[in-house]
């Protein structure tokens, strides 16, 4: 690859691009190693020729905000966004492994997906018609939590007249204004953090917060200080199972706080919806998504810390929406969309549902 700085922007941009034609997710640059791509959730090598690392720090001087750049140096990482002509915007990661820099790219669709299209349960369209409270969409790296937070707020954006503020990042999805007023504020660039742009978002007379992640106790309480205060606030937060979300909630401050922050959640809460990925029987990606909604015995299981209850609530809650993995995967094998094979895969209890595939349930 040529290190002039044009071309080394322009052979970026044929990368980008060909990525885009491509249907791929995400891509991987660094130095020493081919170019890949994520297609359907699969890694491939990109016929081109491999970076030289001072390839690579040529890019990353010209695409990242001089913000980006002071923060790779000083942290050895950093996120922000680049739009690229004629191949949309891109969630940008660099970061530092063995004293080299590496750049991971997530693409972002310049349409924002239906609920409908995405494949979610019809309860997650009901919670992004609620008019205050805290939905926490859950789910590791790459679940696609982002993306079914924009199809929540691109429903309210088809419907109802509300000011929607957002605290990103970096940004993701670019919104367009329908019946909704729609901010959207990078962190870093219109204000410094998290934290910094909840302090004074209430001033700011929303209806709807989005904050892109739950990352400490300064933000969740600001959270739900805005939920208190009659606000819709809608967030993502690193967890595996909606049983555990609470509990990771709660890691984020001293043991002499729980309680009342128990409470505090058991009052605002009203759903959290947990997913993770996974191939369909066409090879395409679709959902399994866990829903937890803080009806009244969710509620008081939270207040009294009974936690370790929340699951059997969750299983006996199919009248008020919820669903375990379980049951998502076991409705999947049912229509047809997914093999017996790819359900035991991503189960957190495989056992369980080889005894539904028999007609087993459990009856506790």
């Amino acid at each position: 690859m040529s290190e002039t700085p044009d071309t080394v922007l322009e052979e970026f941009h044929h990368i980008l691009a060909a990525a885009v034609e491509s249907g791929a997710s995400d891509i991987h640059i660094k130095s020493g190693s081919p170019v890949r791509f994520r297609i359907n959730g699969e890694l491939a090598d990109v016929d081109c020729p491999e970076p030289a690392e001072t390839w690579l720090a040529s890019l990353i001087k010209q695409i990242a905000l001089p913000l980006a750049q002071k923060r790779i140096e000083e942290e050895g990482e950093a996120d922000f966004a680049y739009e690229s002509p004629g191949a949309g915007r891109h969630r940008v990661n660099v970061f530092t492994q063995r004293g080299r820099r590496v750049i991971a790219l997530r693409i972002v669709k310049e349409n924002v997906a239906t609920l409908e299209a995405l494949n979610l349960p019809p309860v997650v369209k009901q919670l992004a018609e609620k008019s205050h409270g805290l939905i926490l969409v859950a789910g590791a790296t790459g679940s696609g939590k982002s993306t079914t937070l924009a199809a929540m707020l691109e429903h309210m954006n088809s419907r109802v007249k509300k000011h929607i503020v957002t605290l990103e990042d970096p940004i993701e999805y670019v919104f367009r204004d329908k019946m909704c007023v729609i901010e959207q504020r990078e962190i870093g660039i219109d204000t410094m953090s998290f934290a910094a742009g909840l302090k004074h978002v209430l001033r700011q007379d929303p209806d709807v917060i989005m904050i892109g992640e739950m990352r400490d106790a300064e933000s969740f309480s600001a959270a739900m200080r805005a939920v208190n205060t009659g606000h819709l606030v809608i967030s993502t937060l690193h967890s595996t199972r909606a049983t555990q979300t609470v509990t990771r909630v709660l890691e984020f401050f001293e043991a002499s706080e729980h309680e009342h922050m128990r409470r505090q959640i058991a009052a605002g809460l009203l759903a959290v919806v947990c997913q993770e990925l996974l191939h369909d029987v066409t090879g395409m990606q679709r959902p399994t998504v866990e829903v937890m909604i803080n009806n009244e015995t969710v509620r008081g299981l939270i207040e009294n810390g009974k936690l370790e209850g929340l699951q059997q609530a969750i299983e006996r809650g199919g009248g008020s929406g919820m669903q375990t993995f379980n049951q998502s995967l076991l409705q999947m094998i049912q229509e047809r969309v997914i093999t017996q094979e790819t359900a035991l895969k991503h189960s957190p209890s495989p056992e369980a549902l080889r005894m539904n595939f028999k007609g087993i349930f459990s009856n506790i």
